[in-house]
Parts: structure tokens; sequence; C-alpha cells
């Protein structure tokens, strides 16, 4: 094959095992055969539509068996696929395609309103609908030829995904991922999760985010398994296709975890087939560690980012328990490093920022050298992340380095109060913020959002976490909220919390 990229995946395992189902959704199975000769038709749709080697093609929609069909047809081309967060609106949306200069959009008929709303001037000149539209130009496109059909060889160094960040921390950038960067990542799933061939994966995470993608459905594509796409995350659902499916694995972020372990039907529940829980996004509270642990089941927890493609720190089974709390140590063909602002090593229990390295990590921003430029240090790319490691070399996240609190000269991480918050019966989810203050500078805020059926007393929560906190962390004010801002992936917003909740008076 001339295509080393991830457009041959499909071609690759379909000379393996042409039979075995690649793809569950609803009551549609796909076998990879089928997925083969489906995304082979939509390359040449595409083709025939004008997109070439290089130029973008964007999706927005829900989880769907087009949106990876989609993945490997604009890879088969040497094109590069643009994935459009379902939660933004319009304008963000028109950003994006701007950004990018997406040439094609492939879009759920959901989306139609919005595809209808972009300005004139949106670079976008083909539009595909998922549904009759789309299965009608499968359809009636040729037949694929033996060869695939690219203009060049595609190569491991080309880009295969533009992947725009969050917005936690600003407009989002667009993370160029590059088809080795993914594969590399992929590989560190496999050798570190023990993936088997006869894994079926519940894909109920975004697949418009990393880890959904990357740390779960193209491991899982990879190595012959099975992925069962849910349009959305719902917890009782969860719980039912479980056992439907006999779902071997899974990911999600802690409050997708959280719901599911809320629901009337959780203790009772089939989980005898789940053998790998994959969490990340954020720490993950030990209250709800020890939740799971009583239907026998350890999380497998893991660190990343989108500019890794995300995987960079992974606790397996075996030390779940004995290094509780830690994020692990770095993926096999991952280095880490804890620094300190100098960037001289951090001592083991120092806390510092981590650096990573490796053939997963992008090489850059799309469209943006000087951001590029600044995001690397001598090849290691800054995270912007705190932590600190243990004499066995386990490294523990304590939070973001923005979100740092300095309160009388003190460093005040609110992850670490987060979780003391989490341990208390009444909460169900909260932030920590710093407000500013006269006195020290700026103290801690605690903004929690009630289980339901309780009203939590705020002097009382926060005595209880005298036994656990140094003083100078225990908030000193607290507010109940109806929610918090979060993203698609149910990342936590700080920054809206921020806005809300951030001044002395609120």
């Amino acid at each position: 094959m001339r295509n080393e990229g991830l457009g041959s995946w499909p071609a690759r395992r379909a000379r393996k095992t042409p039979h075995r189902t690649a793809l569950i959704h609803d009551d549609t199975r796909t076998t990879y055969a089928e997925l083969h000769a489906r995304c082979t038709r939509l390359a040449h749709a595409l083709r025939a539509r004008g997109i070439r080697r290089g130029d973008r093609v964007a999706y927005l929609g829900p989880n769907h068996p087009s949106y990876l069909e989609t993945l490997f047809a604009v890879g088969a081309l040497g094109a590069v696929f643009v994935p459009l967060n379902t939660r933004l609106a319009g304008p963000e949306i028109a950003y994006q395609l701007a950004d990018s200069g997406a040439r094609a959009l492939v879009h759920a008929p959901g989306h139609a309103a919005l595809v209808a709303s972009l300005p004139p001037d949106t670079p976008v000149r083909t539009y595909i609908e998922v549904g009759t539209a789309y299965e009608d130009l499968l359809k009636t496109t040729a037949p694929a030829p033996p060869r695939p059909p690219i203009d060049e060889p595609v190569s491991g160094d080309d880009t295969c995904i533009i992947m725009y960040t969050s917005g936690t921390t600003g407009r989002p950038k667009g993370a160029m991922l590059t088809h080795a960067n993914l594969t590399w990542n992929a590989v560190n799933v496999l050798v570190d999760t023990d993936v088997a061939a006869d894994e079926v994966a519940l894909v109920s995470a975004p697949l418009f985010h990393t880890a959904g993608l990357n740390m779960l459905a193209l491991p899982i594509l990879l190595k012959g398994g099975t992925c069962v796409i849910v349009d959305t995350f719902d917890p009782a659902h969860t719980l039912t296709l479980i056992a439907r499916h006999g779902i071997t694995t899974m990911f999600g972020v802690p409050t997708m975890y959280d719901l599911v372990a809320r629901e009337p039907a959780w203790p009772t529940a089939d989980l005898s087939t789940l053998r790998t829980l994959l969490c990340g996004g954020a720490p993950v509270p030990t209250s709800l560690i020890a939740t799971y642990q009583t239907r026998g089941l350890t999380f497998l927890q893991g660190y990343g980012m989108t500019e890794a493609a995300p995987g960079v720190l992974f606790l397996d089974a075996e030390h779940a328990e004995t290094k509780a709390g830690s994020a692990g140590v770095p993926h096999f063909f991952t280095d880490v490093r804890v620094v300190r602002p100098d960037r001289t090593d951090a001592e083991p229990g120092e806390t510092g920022e981590i650096l990573v390295r490796g053939p997963h990590v992008m090489p850059g921003y799309w469209g943006l050298p000087d951001e590029s430029a600044a995001a690397f240090t001598d090849g290691w790319f800054r995270t912007g992340d705190a932590a600190r490691t243990d004499d066995d070399g386990y490294v523990h996240i304590v939070d973001r380095i923005k979100d740092m609190i300095i309160s009388g000269g003190e460093n005040v991480y609110p992850a670490e109060i987060e979780d003391a918050l989490l341990a208390h019966p009444d909460i169900a989810e909260c932030a920590v913020i710093g407000v500013p203050d006269e006195k020290w500078g700026e103290v801690p805020r605690a903004v929690i959002v009630p289980r339901e059926g309780t009203t939590p007393d705020p002097s009382e929560i926060l005595a209880s976490l005298a036994d656990h906190l140094a003083r100078y962390k225990i908030p000193k004010s607290l507010v109940v909220a109806d929610r918090l801002p979060r993203t698609a992936s149910g990342k936590l917003l700080k920054s809206r919390v921020r806005e809300h909740y951030g001044t002395p008076t609120a």
C-alpha cells in the first residue's frame, strides 16, 4: 500500500479479519470488510467533489459510524480531518471552519439549521448531510479500484487531524496531529492496557474529543475489536448496553462514571463482562474509586492532552490500589519530566511543571508558528500542569499551574480541596477558585452542586474539612449552585466558574 496513515487501516484490517464486527450502532452491525468498502466509496465521493491531498474536511455531529468513515476516507485521500464540537455555537463553528480553511463539511441532520446559518464567506464549498443523502452518495459511487484514491503516498509525518483544544484557556487552537502521532498513541494504549482482539468497547464519550477517539475507538479498531457507537451518553442506558452487548471496556470522565453509579439499577446491574474502565480528563475522586471497588471494578486512570494525542501518563491495574491518587508513569513510548521554573528537574515530592516528549506529541498548532514555538522547550512540550513525583517515579497531578491560588505566600492547589469536598455525602460536584482578599491577597472559594434530595449546610461542610486539609487551604466561602459549566467531554470550565463566582461579593 502507498498509504502509511490511518486511511489504510480499514483495508489492512479487512484483509485480516473481514467478517469480524467493527461497529455496532443501534441495530446495525458493520463488518471490517463493509467498513473498508464504505470508506473507500466515500473517499471517491469526496475526491469527485474536488477534495485533494492536504485539503481540510470537517465533521459536525454526535457519535455515529459516519464520523469514523469520514475520518478514514479523508485519510485515504491524504486530506486532513477536522472534528467539530457539537456543543459550540454557530459563530464558534464558523471560526473553526474559517481558521482551518475547511473545503467540505459532513454534518448530522440535527445541525442543518446551524449549517444553513453559517456566514457566506465560510470556506466550505461542499456540504454532505448524514442520512439519506449520505447513503445515496455511497450507493452511486463507483466500486473501489485496486489502489487507494490518492495522488501521492501518505506518510506518518503528514497531518491527519486538526483537533481544536477545548478552549478552557482562551480561543481554541488547532492541534495538528499526524498519522504517526495517532498511531503511536494507539500503540501505547495497546501496550499499556492489554487490549484484546475480542474487546467490545462502549464509545459514548464524544468522538470529537481526543480521549473518546484516540484512547478508545482507534486502538480498538486497530486491534480488530468492536466499537458500540452511542450517539450521546446516558447513565441508565449505559448499564443496559453493558449487559446487552457484553461490553468489556469503556472510557469516561469522572462525572460520567459518577452518574452511572448514581443510577437506581447500579447495585444489581450485570457488569460481569467489564474488564477495563479507562478514566481521564480530571482527577478521579477517591470516593468514586471506592464506589466502583465495591462492584469489583478498578479504574485505569490516565493523564493526557489533545496536543499529545492524548496519552501521557497511565496507572495500570497492578498499581491501581497501591498508587491510588497518582496518574501513573509515562506510557511505554513516552518520556516525562517534572521541572522547576528554571527547567531543572524537580526532586521527588517537589511540585513542578510536567514536560512531555514522544512520537505521539504534535508538531505544533495550525497556523500559529509563534504559539507552536512557545509550547516547546528543547523539544519538550510544556503542559502547563503542575505535578510531583514520588520516590518510585509515579506522577501525582496537582493542578493546572494557572489555577494555583497563592494565599498569604502559600501555594494552594484547587484539585486537592475539590477531592476533599467530593468525599462529603451532600456534594455531587464542586469547583474551587481563588477570589481577591485584602489580607491574604487571594483565598479559596468553593462552588458546589448538591446531591439530589440534600440541602447542604455551608458552615458544616467547611468545618468538616478541618481534619483533612491545612487551615490555609480551607475555603473561606462556599457557594451553592444548580450546575457547573463543562465542556462536551465533561471537563470543568474553570474560566466560566471564575466569571460567575470570582468576585469578592459573589
